[in-house]
């Protein structure tokens, strides 16, 4: 069922910062055979997410670095810290990070926020610290050093564990879906314009919740396939869908004029 807009529920502003992009061939974005020509250039970018509104600032995943990139070969943008000065914040103005899954691209730079709080599936970090990462197929995605910042913020209580669906505030609110990896978590806010779901990797473009043709770097494939029916369900309609790598996001979306940054406004 189609999630009903709720007008009692406080709207929030929701931002996508773009701070890297990669060129790949359409084939590889795909799991299934693709339309068209399978070696034809499908480029790959790489986002965060702001939402902010109500008295809430919630910062979605946290990228990853320039070192990073050089180390992957990514074309790298701009640091997200710095994206967010040109939107008036610091470091220390952001108090909650929501990481939707511990992978390099999503997890990276969270020892840039000592302040915030971090929000992660429980089964998330089972999975990263767990018997599957003796699988090189699987611990390809993480960056060690992402890991153990995360591990010494739980230790210090800074790490907010959750269990499938967990109400962050009134208007937000974070949803277990998996397939990508065993605890991927999407983020649901309610927005001017209805409930938006900022979708990460539960799907990498519009195309593969489209045709249910799925990202090839999965999990559970099972989990996967029924995340698109999840996030449908919790969004307003399929334009309410953020999807986590898709350029279309930017032609979709106003960008603000701020010069060096790359941010366009959701809702």
């Amino acid at each position: 069922m189609i999630a009903t807009p709720q007008t009692h529920v406080p709207a929030h502003e929701v931002y996508a910062i773009k701070y890297a992009s990669v060129g790949r061939a359409r084939q590889s974005n795909f799991l299934e055979p693709v339309d068209g020509d399978p070696q034809a250039v499908m480029p790959l970018d790489f986002f965060v997410w702001l939402v902010r509104g109500a008295g809430q600032l919630l910062l979605v995943d946290t990228g990853f670095s320039q070192v990073s990139a050089i180390a992957r070969q990514r074309a790298f943008l701009q640091e997200p810290l710095a994206a967010l000065a040109a939107l008036g914040i610091g470091a220390h103005d952001v108090r909650d990070v929501a990481i939707t899954h511990l992978h390099y691209d999503h997890a990276g730079n969270v020892h840039q926020f000592p302040g915030a709080r971090i929000w992660l599936q429980e089964r998330e970090l089972a999975y990263a610290t767990g018997r599957c990462m003796c699988d090189p197929a699987q611990n390809h995605f993480f960056a060690l050093d992402d890991i153990g910042v995360v591990l010494r913020r739980l230790y210090q209580g800074q790490v907010r564990l959750v269990d499938g669906m967990q109400a962050f505030a009134p208007g937000i609110e974070f949803h277990r879906v998996g397939g990508h990896t065993a605890g991927l978590q999407v983020v649901r806010v309610m927005t001017a314009r209805g409930w938006v779901v900022l979708a990460s990797d539960a799907a990498h473009y519009y195309e593969n919740l489209e045709k249910e043709n799925p990202f090839p770097a999965i999990h559970d494939k099972a989990e996967m396939l029924a995340g698109y029916a999840l996030i449908r369900a919790l969004a307003d309609s399929a334009q309410h869908i953020i999807p986590g790598h898709d350029p279309e996001v930017c032609a979709r979306f106003a960008a603000l004029d701020l010069p060096g940054a790359h941010i366009h406004r959701i809702a």
